[in-house]
């Protein structure tokens, strides 16, 4: 049945008058682009991805022309087989460096590889030799059987009626190899997502998973090696041009050489972009969602290809076009507790472009980590908060992932038009905007493990290869500040009262260490706790809640030589700033939200969960026994 409706539609195709096909093309390729929603906006995301520097307009103009020529291609790979010869030498023309290609064969025999790429009117190579003067070579085409027995054997031999052999994947590999030691001819293509057998190299800036095929017959035979492409001229009109790949003598360089080939194809040729099929996702082994978070193929090759361009394989300058986008909480401490997985995502995926997405006083602060490419403000609530979103979609983000457990974040992703979107589910809730998302365990009681660890247990789920660093993040010179003499107190706690330690026991601390100087730390609404604590110790006590915004907070911070503090997101960014701290924890569990980072740390609990009955004086001691800041 299949091989009969191939045959019918060919041969309706094949008598159809030209002007009902080339319409056909247009209200097909058309449907393509403007109802498919999902190719289309793939089709626009590579483009944006390659050509970022391209106007919008010129994006779906080459998107909407490369929808059209899929279907010029489909109808003419259905009507090939029902084409007279004459018609087909009106359709197909040969390039003069195709000609040259087939005299210098002639002349000087020698295994030649012909690599095609993903460009429309594949066909027409089927009936080059229609267009070759001559003899034609011995020449053979490695291709990819159709499932049904009775097409496969249609299609073959259709495309064998002038000459060419067609070699299957599965069974004729040791035929190519043998024309090749004949000094023939053998076609193959090259692809860009060849999944985890494949290579690692980059397309257009991103990495993406290459056959080597090629690049291992080339070595093994000493092949000359081409990349061909049919170049359109018009309807169901070609000329068939081929370029020699120079230079690469090795199965890694013919691979990285047929990619910068078609790179700079692509790149110089706005006819030929449009030819190239873009609604199919080159990079797609990248996105693999249970290894999305790090890069991983048979082989890698990045660093030859590094070698070859100048470019380092790795660190900074590692181009950077894929495109995370992490929405992180909105409370501070666990904005500061999640850099350890900021840090090991920027080493797993070097190739990335993290955006972070935080709420907008927390951007300088993320801003001096310098682990994140982008930094985007959430905007302010009201009516216009979820269009903000939508009008991201134009960015064209490729995973997203939420440290958030809410619907709203899940929103924000959905609507921004992130196809990968990845999140925690634990037992008993529902994130049906999630595309990808971790399961908690059943028997992973919360309470029992840091919050961090359950970050980490989504991450590496989802492919987190780097370990974390738990490092202090590196002080910034600040030659203008002072020595870091001064203890700092954080006497508040922006969201709980029961976080809070005493005023009194706060004060009772102060008048313990009677030559110490103390610097008081909180927000505006903390003023009322620190005044209390402040009053009557005159310049032993300087207060400066509310005077600081993130950065100059931080930078205080770095003035003082030990910390005491509630649990609080300034308690985590002091631990992150490796600052020395006593962190007291009452109604909180600091096994699930303690500090996180690999500086000094006493934590202190009270053992009725409330900071009423935790002792002044077991502060004071745990105050002189802990190591101070060095003095800068």
């Amino acid at each position: 049945m299949l091989t009969f409706a191939i045959k019918s539609t060919g041969w309706l195709t094949a008598h159809a008058p030209e002007p009902l096909l080339r319409a056909a093309s247009v209200v097909l390729g058309d449907a393509v682009y403007f109802a498919v929603r999902r190719r289309r906006r793939l089709v626009l995301s590579n483009l944006h991805h390659a050509f970022p520097e391209k106007p919008a307009v010129w994006h779906h103009a080459i998107a909407r022309a490369s929808c059209r020529r899929l279907i010029e291609t489909a109808l003419l790979s259905l009507a090939t087989p029902f084409l007279t010869e004459t018609r087909l030498r009106r359709m197909i023309s040969a390039s003069p460096e195709l000609l040259a290609c087939f005299a210098e064969h002639r002349a000087a025999p020698a295994a030649t590889l012909i690599c095609s790429p993903h460009i429309a009117y594949w066909e027409a190579q089927t009936s080059m030799a229609l267009v070759v003067p001559g003899e034609f070579p011995e020449f053979g085409t490695i291709f990819r059987p159709l499932d049904n027995p009775g097409a496969d054997a249609f299609v073959k031999r259709s495309r064998e009626r002038f000459g060419m052999t067609l070699l299957s994947r599965k069974e004729g590999f040791a035929e190519a190899l043998k024309i090749l030691r004949r000094r023939g001819f053998i076609g193959v293509l090259f692809d860009q997502n060849a999944g985890l057998q494949g290579a690692l190299t980059t397309l257009f800036d991103r990495v993406c998973s290459t056959t080597e095929l090629p690049g291992l017959m080339a070595e093994k035979f000493d092949a000359r090696v081409y990349g061909i492409f049919p170049r359109r001229l018009a309807f169901w009109r070609v000329e068939i041009g081929v370029q020699r790949i120079t230079g690469a003598t090795t199965s890694e360089a013919v691979t990285i050489g047929l990619n910068r080939w078609l790179e700079t194809l692509l790149r110089g040729d706005d006819n030929l972009c449009a030819s190239w099929l873009w609604v199919h996702d080159r990079w797609r082994n990248q996105d693999i969602p249970e290894k999305r978070l790090r890069l991983e193929a048979k082989r890698n090759l990045l660093a030859a290809e590094s070698a070859a361009t100048g470019i380092p394989a790795h660190g900074p300058v590692l181009p950077r076009r894929t495109r995370v986008w992490i929405r992180l909480p909105n409370w501070l401490g666990d904005v500061v507790m999640a850099l350890p997985l900021l840090r090991a995502i920027r080493a797993s995926r070097p190739d990335a472009e993290i955006t972070l997405v935080a709420r907008k006083q927390f951007l300088p602060l993320l801003a001096d980590w310098a682990v994140a490419d982008r930094l985007h403000a959430l905007p302010p609530q009201g009516a216009g908060y979820f269009l903000h979103f939508w009008k991201l979609r134009s960015e064209y983000p490729d995973v997203w992932l939420l440290f958030t457990n809410s619907t709203r974040g899940d929103l924000e992703a959905r609507l921004a038009g992130c196809r990968q979107r990845f999140g925690i589910l634990r037992p008993g809730k529902s994130r049906p905007l999630l595309s990808h998302s971790y399961r908690v365990p059943p028997d992973f009681n919360e309470s029992q493990h840091h919050q961090l660890e359950l970050w980490d247990d989504f991450l590496r789920h989802f492919g987190l290869a780097a370990a974390l660093d738990r490092a202090p993040i590196t002080p910034l010179p600040a030659s203008h500040l002072s020595p870091p003499t001064s203890i700092g107190l954080i006497c508040g706690s922006e969201n709980t009262p029961e976080k809070r330690w005493p005023v009194s026991h706060w004060r009772t601390l102060i008048e313990s260490f009677p030559a110490g100087h103390f610097i008081l730390f909180g927000t505006a609404n903390d003023t009322q706790i620190t005044s209390a604590v402040a009053a009557g110790f005159g310049s032993r006590v300087t207060d400066l809640a509310g005077q600081t915004e993130l950065i100059a907070f931080a930078a205080r911070l770095r003035t003082c030589r030990l910390l005491v503090t509630n649990d609080t997101g300034g308690m985590h960014l002091a631990n992150a700033l490796g600052i020395p701290l006593i962190a007291l924890f009452g109604p909180t569990n600091p096994t699930r939200t303690g500090p996180v980072f690999s500086a000094p740390v006493r934590v202190l609990c009270s053992s009725t969960r409330s900071l009423n009955d935790l002792a002044p004086g077991d502060v004071a001691a745990a105050l002189r026994e802990l190591p101070s800041a060095p003095v800068s």
